[in-house]
């Protein structure tokens, strides 16, 4: 886990696919990025983080260091005032150079933590996607979540055309042909928002390792 900037107020990190973002149930499932960042910052708060990666997702994270630099940038994550970019690679050569998905989707109860497509009582996930290259057997995506759906990328990238990609992630264990434990291509590259401290804009970048 490599720690790109740290003050006072926050930690920003590049996370490795196949770390847990914060604890999950189970002893098994105590390693994390917020527990190792606890442990080398013991002056953080006990819940630092402010939003999450999925575990095989890689890229970066921010964390706040006090009470009130996780209350001011909980509320930026909240009002959708965070810019957020990805990279992925998908499986499937894409011809459209780019687009917006508006795909609603909820969790199936009985395949967590798996997301499924119900346009009924679906909560709207919406991502704007753009192409950076492709070859035979697949495509380099850009995308820019206006939303913070569970597994949103993913699932607009696995679901059937129109609505979404029909072009799953290389390496997706839940909604494409990968493994467990396979890394999973995509990877948080972009992230900008006001300091707590300063009130500035900060901008942060991170190239994927694919």
């Amino acid at each position: 886990m490599e720690i790109l900037y740290r003050d006072s107020e926050i930690v920003v990190i590049n996370k490795p696919g196949g770390l847990l973002a914060v604890p999950g149930r189970g002893a098994e499932k105590q390693d994390c990025a917020a527990a190792r960042l606890r442990h080398h910052f013991p002056e953080m708060i006990q819940q630092p983080a402010v939003h999450r990666l999925d575990m095989y997702t890689s890229g970066l994270m921010v964390f706040a260091m006090t009470t009130a630099a996780h209350r001011f940038l909980s509320a930026q994550f909240e009002k959708r005032a965070v810019d957020k970019k990805y990279i992925a690679v998908v499986l499937g050569s894409i011809a459209e150079t780019g687009g917006e998905i508006n795909l609603p989707f909820r969790l199936d109860p009985d395949n967590r933590p798996r997301q499924i497509f119900d346009p009924v009582h679906g909560k709207i996930g919406i991502s704007r996607w753009e192409k950076l290259a492709a070859n035979e057997t697949t495509t380099r995506i850009q995308f820019t979540p206006l939303t913070g759906r569970t597994h949103q990328l993913r699932v607009h990238a696995a679901h059937p055309r129109p609505q979404g990609l029909g072009a799953p992630i290389v390496g997706d264990s839940i909604y494409g042909s990968g493994r467990d434990g396979d890394q999973m291509l995509l990877h948080a590259c972009f992230l900008q928002f006001r300091h707590p401290g300063s009130g500035k804009t900060v901008t942060f970048q991170s190239r994927p390792s694919f």
